[in-house]
């Protein structure tokens, strides 16, 4: 046992000098999880807020005036103001601005004669989640506006008022999901594309042989080369929370137990997948590819943080079932948001330990045939 773990320990503190001796791993852990927060956290936005409209009053009075002030006070748009939706056609066509609120000359006497009056809206529907937000953002404009007026003439309100709540996210900032989706993100970079290329680098060096040529066994070498990028994984989610909470001001709602309990269950799948591609490919480039392709891109896709996984295809979805980051993001937007949610987190924490248990295993038999 003694003479097991200092072979242990001889290959952990190799591999932690190997990482330190070699700028890429440092760039991969810390230089580029911080780029990519700051991309998500600052350069992409799924908020649709100060989208360009034009408002044509066909007819100035003081109601449609009114009504035309209503959405030049509104935070989600930005308005230019004309006389004739004329005006805003060029625009609409090359992009200028997202839509057109048409505001016609019988819409005064229509309102005073209480004939239903109406407006019409044009949008530019090359990009169907902008068109639908402005439709719906104009629509929402308008009905504000109609119950100010009903309460001011004291006409009689509607028979339902709908109140809405948005739990754990009130502001709908995507920036609050966004931010810890990435973080999963970067923890599938540093889990498998770091470890299946340094790995794989090892390989072609023709140390790894070396090392096999040792009374090392496979489970020695394994741990030893799992321990030292697990410890550098959490390190760098650690950095990402902290910039997450303290520079994006994103809110943590959970415990430091749930989030480093998640995030050791989602590492064992990861490390175990590298190591598999690594020892599987034994050729650096390959072992990217194959690292992109079977870990970033799914993990991107396939794990609900950028597309909703209910409104993908069955097939999409039975697929997207083995994809480790699935159970992640989730969980991780879940201790965020919300807090420490057990039942959820414990049966994804479940999936990712089987998952582990899988990759790992297949990685220790694949080392094992490699030894023979």
């Amino acid at each position: 046992m003694s003479a097991s773990l200092r072979r242990l320990s001889a290959l952990v503190r190799k591999e932690t000098y190997q990482i330190l001796r070699d700028p890429s791993s440092i760039l991969i852990a810390f230089v580029l999880p911080l780029i990519l927060l700051f991309l998500f956290g600052y350069g992409v936005s799924l908020d649709a807020t100060r989208t360009r409209l034009g408002v044509a009053v066909e007819e100035m009075t003081p109601l449609t005036q009114d009504l035309a002030a209503s959405f030049q006070a509104s935070r989600y748009f930005e308005v230019k103001m004309g006389r004739d939706r004329r005006d805003f056609e060029e625009a609409l066509v090359v992009g200028e601005v997202r839509g057109i609120v048409v505001i016609p000359q019988t819409f005064t006497s229509d309102f005073t004669t209480h004939s239903h009056p109406q407006i019409q809206v044009i949008v530019d529907g090359t990009d169907p989640n902008t068109a639908s937000f402005v439709q719906n953002y104009v629509q929402g404009v308008v009905a504000t506006w109609m119950r100010q007026r009903a309460s001011e003439t004291q006409a009689e309100p509607p028979g339902i008022n709908v109140e809405q709540r948005f739990w754990f996210n009130p502001e709908l900032t995507s920036r609050n999901f966004l931010v810890p989706g990435s973080i999963a993100i970067v923890m599938t970079l540093i889990g498998t594309l770091l470890t299946a290329l340094v790995v794989a680098r090892e390989w072609e060096r023709g140390t790894m042989e070396a090392m096999m040529a040792t009374p090392v066994t496979a489970a020695e070498l394994l741990a030893g080369k799992i321990l030292p990028y697990f410890i550098l994984a959490i390190t760098s989610m650690t950095l990402c929370v902290l910039v997450a909470v303290f520079l994006f001001g994103v809110p943590f709602r959970g415990s430091l137990l749930a989030l480093y309990a998640i995030s050791a269950a989602f590492l064992l799948p990861a490390l175990g997948q590298g190591l598999l591609i690594s020892a599987a490919t034994r050729n650096q480039f390959l072992a990217s590819q194959l690292a992109l392709l079977s870990a970033f891109l799914p993990a991107f896709l396939l794990s609900g943080f950028l597309f909703e996984i209910g409104s993908m295809p069955t097939i999409i979805q039975w697929i997207s079932a083995i994809v480790p980051a699935r159970y992640l993001i989730p969980s991780l937007q879940t201790v965020f948001l919300a807090g420490d949610i057990w039942p959820l987190l414990l049966r994804n924490i479940a999936i990712m330990l089987l998952a582990g248990v899988v990759f790992l295993g297949l990685a220790a038999r694949s080392t094992r045939k490699r030894l023979a």
